[in-house]
C-alpha cells in the first residue's frame, strides 16, 4: 500500500466500473451516506470485493446490484489508494462496456453519461478524482481544473 494509507484504518477492498459509451462515461451521485465527505458526491460505479469473487466477478455483481444491467469488464485501468478519515480504500478501476445502456438506480440518485471534459464540473468522491485525472488526460484536455490535480 501507498505511504498515504493508514495502516490503524482497515482498508476496504472495491472495485469500479468506468463504463464507456462511445466518448461519454457513466458517472452516478451518491445520496446521503454514513460519512459526510462521501454524501451526494459523484463516483463511478461498483462496490466491495467479498469472499472469494475475482475483482471482475465482484465488478459484474455490483453492477447487476446497483444498475440491473449486464457489462462487459475489459481493460483495469488504474488501481487507487486512498485513504479517507474512517477507513482507506483499495479501488480496482476497470474500463467497462454495456451492450444496453438502460439501467435503474437502486443505489444512486442521479446518474449521468458525460465526456471526460464534463466530469469537471462535478463534485467528485476523493478516491474517484483520480479516474476522471486519468481519462482527461488520455484525450489531452489542457484545462484540468484545479481541484482535481
Amino acid at each position: 500500500m501507498d505511504d498515504i494509507m493508514n495502516k490503524e484504518k482497515s482498508c476496504v477492498e472495491v472495485v469500479a466500473a468506468v463504463i464507456q459509451s462511445r466518448d461519454k462515461y457513466l458517472c452516478v451521485q451518491r445520496g446521503l451516506t454514513k460519512f459526510p465527505y462521501t454524501s451526494f458526491k459523484f463516483e463511478f460505479p461498483g462496490g466491495k470485493v467479498e469472499g472469494n469473487e475475482s475483482l471482475q466477478e465482484a465488478l459484474e455483481r455490483e453492477i447487476r446490484e446497483e444498475l440491473e444491467c449486464a457489462i462487459e469488464v475489459d481493460e483495469l485501468l488504474l488501481t487507487v489508494d486512498h485513504s479517507y478519515p474512517d477507513f482507506n480504500i483499495r479501488m480496482h478501476c476497470f474500463l467497462c462496456s454495456a451492450s444496453d445502456k438502460k439501467f435503474t438506480l437502486n443505489e444512486h440518485i442521479n446518474a449521468r453519461w458525460l465526456t471526460p471534459e464534463e466530469m469537471l464540473d462535478l463534485d467528485w468522491a476523493e478516491a474517484d478524482k483520480p479516474i476522471v485525472r486519468l481519462l482527461t488526460k488520455m484525450i489531452n484536455i489542457e484545462d484540468i481544473t484545479p481541484s482535481l490535480i
